[in-house]
C-alpha cells in the first residue's frame, strides 16, 4: 500500500527511512533544503521531516494542501506553526526523548571543563606551557546549582549530577509532577536567586522565555554565578551576558547556542560584543552540537518512526 510521499529535510538514520518504506511511503531525502526549495518538494507530501533548516509556517503549511503530519528531529516545535497545524487537523511528533541524554552529557562536560579549566590547561601543555597554579579548579561537590525548565533535558543533565554530591534547585512552571528526593523544587525562582552559584537553562523557545536570562534576572542573583545554556541561544540576551561577565557578576558561561547561529548571522553589534566574550578564558563554546551524537541521531529517528506508526 502506497501512502504517499514523505519529504525527509533533516539528517536522519536509516531506521527512520527504512522504517516508512516499509509501512508504505516513499521517502525523498532532501537534508540541504532551503525554505524557497521546500515550496515545490512539499506541494505533493503526506508527511514532513525537519529539524531547523525550514520553518512550517502558515504559507509553507498551505503549499502542502495533502500534509498529514509533521516529525521534529530533537525537541523544540517553534520550526512548525503548531496553532494553523491543529486548525489543519496536521499531526505533530517530536522527539526530545531521543537527544536529551546526549545534551545533559554535554552540558556536564562543558560545565567540568570550565571549573576544572581543561581547555586551557591542554592548549597551554600543546604550546609546552606548564602552569599548576594557574589552573587550580574548583569542585561540583558542595555547590548549589539551579535547573531551570525540567522536560527532558533538564532531567537528564539533574540526573547526571546525582553523583556530584550537590544541591539541585529544580523550578519549572508548568511541570509540576514529583521529582527525586535528592532534588529541591522549587515554586518560583527565589531560591535559585538566593542560593544557587551555578544557573542551567532547559527550556523550549516561546514568548516567555526569549530573552529570560537578562540585566533582571542577573542582578537578582544574590552571589556571583556559572551560565549555562544548552536550550535556545534566544534565551540568553547577549548584551546582558556581556555585562554581567565583565563586571564580575557573571563568573564563567557555558554555551552551546547563541542568540544568533552562525557567528556570521550575527548583527554587528551582538557579533562584536560575542567576539569578546569568545576571547575570555572563564568561557566555553561549541557549535550547537549538545544533542548532536550518532546515538541521539537513532534515538531521535526511532522515536518518530514509532510517534508516526502509531499515530
Amino acid at each position: 500500500m502506497n501512502r504517499g510521499k514523505v519529504l525527509i529535510a533533516a539528517p536522519v538514520h536509516p531506521v527512520l527511512t527504512g522504517g516508512l518504506a516499509q509501512s508504505g511511503y516513499d521517502c525523498v531525502i532532501h537534508e540541504h533544503i532551503t525554505q524557497d526549495a521546500a515550496y515545490q518538494l512539499i506541494k505533493d507530501c503526506v508527511g514532513v521531516i525537519t529539524s531547523t533548516r525550514i520553518q512550517l509556517d502558515k504559507n509553507l503549511i498551505d503549499a502542502a494542501p495533502q500534509l498529514a503530519w509533521v516529525g521534529r528531529m530533537g525537541s523544540g516545535m517553534e520550526v512548525v506553526d503548531l496553532e494553523y497545524a491543529s486548525q489543519k487537523g496536521i499531526a505533530c511528533y517530536s522527539s526530545p526523548e531521543g537527544n536529551c541524554n546526549a545534551v545533559g552529557e554535554h552540558a556536564l562536560g562543558m560545565l567540568l571543563s570550565l571549573i576544572r579549566r581543561i581547555p586551557w590547561s591542554n592548549s597551554e601543555i600543546k604550546h609546552g606551557l606548564w602552569h599548576r597554579e594557574e589552573n587550580r579548579g574548583t569542585e561540583l561537590e558542595g555547590k548549589t546549582i539551579g535547573i531551570i525548565g525540567y522536560g527532558h533535558t533538564g532531567q537528564a543533565f539533574a540526573k547526571k549530577l546525582a553523583g556530584f554530591d550537590m544541591r539541585i534547585l529544580v523550578y519549572d512552571k508548568y511541570k509540576q509532577e514529583s521529582i527525586p528526593p535528592h532534588l529541591v523544587r522549587c515554586d518560583s525562582l527565589l531560591p535559585i536567586f538566593d542560593d544557587a552559584g551555578i544557573v542551567s537553562f532547559h527550556v523550549p523557545l516561546q514568548a516567555d522565555t526569549i530573552h529570560y536570562f537578562n540585566e533582571a534576572f542577573i542582578a537578582q542573583m544574590r552571589k556571583p554565578f556559572i551560565l549555562v545554556n544548552t536550550s535556545r541561544g534566544i534565551v540568553v540576551d547577549t548584551f546582558a551576558l556581556h555585562k554581567g561577565i565583565m563586571a564580575g557578576k557573571i563568573t564563567g558561561a557555558c554555551l552551546d547556542v547563541m542568540e544568533q547561529e552562525p557567528l556570521v548571522a550575527m548583527d554587528k553589534d551582538k557579533y562584536g560584543l560575542m567576539s569578546e566574550i569568545l576571547a575570555l578564558p572563564n568561557v566555553v563554546v561549541t557549535p550547537h552540537i549538545a544533542g548532536y551524537t550518532f546515538e541521539a541521531l537513532y534515538k531521535m529517528s526511532k522515536t518518530l518512526l514509532q510517534k508516526i506508526i502509531t499515530g
